[in-house]
């Protein structure tokens, strides 16, 4: 029987909440070609990384803003700066969690796991999304990369997030729908758990993570059988 990790932390959008919402207004953003939001979603991980890299920050926001307008650019779409920001925030402040989210969270709860958050998004726009769809009494802490100035995967944040829980790597678990994300842990020294849901697949290159399932309440089923 396995032991049951410190600590339970979450990424957020598409993991706990549902981002159906979000695509169709950023897919109405670039003239309705809905083949182009995988693009954005990419350019903007993509950009996350360079700022990292590069030794910069700017919040997840602007970053997910600026590849909006270089994927619209490149499609014949002009999107000014505000309102590409205006754009993204508006898409990301209301997104619903997934069906069983809750019921998962309830479990893992009951079950006496800390849960925490963890999200490349700021705090604030952390605060406000749970707030506005009811997550936030489910969580014993809310944690953004802004105190680090690094995005995910970097080491730096997962080293971070253990830190501030005060938890050794090995006994934080990261619960994640991102193959990237759930590698990045894994490299880290934490374990972690898969969240296979539509269109997401785990990295082949890193460490298999010890729990792949399509919903978060299969994942809790299993968690809740840890000793």
């Amino acid at each position: 029987m396995k032991t049951k990790p410190k600590v339970l932390f979450f990424d957020v959008n598409e993991t706990l909440l549902d981002l159906t919402i979000m695509k169709k207004q950023i897919g109405d953003a670039l003239g309705g070609k809905d083949h182009l939001l995988s693009l954005w979603f990419t350019t903007m991980l993509q950009y996350s990384l360079v700022v990292s890299a590069s030794g910069q920050y700017k919040p997840f926001g602007h970053i997910g803003a600026a590849a909006l307008q270089m994927v619209a650019a490149n499609n014949g779409i002009t999107i000014p700066e505000d309102k590409a920001r205006d754009i993204i925030v508006n898409a990301m402040q209301n997104l619903p969690p997934h069906p069983e989210v809750k019921d998962a969270l309830t479990l893992l709860k009951k079950e006496g796991y800390t849960l925490v958050a963890l999200t490349n998004s700021n705090k604030e726009s952390l605060k406000n999304k749970f707030e506005n769809v009811g997550l936030t009494t489910y969580f014993d802490e809310l944690l953004s990369i802004e105190s680090v100035g690094k995005f995910k995967p970097f080491t730096d944040v997962y080293n971070w997030a253990a830190h501030k829980m005060n938890a050794k790597p090995e006994d934080c678990m990261l619960i994640a729908a991102h193959g990237w994300d759930v590698a990045g842990a894994l490299w880290a020294g934490w374990r972690a758990a898969f969240v296979s849901r539509p269109g997401q697949q785990t990295f082949p290159l890193a460490p298999q993570t010890e729990i792949n399932e399509p919903n978060l309440k299969l994942i809790a089923d299993i968690l809740i059988q840890y000793k």
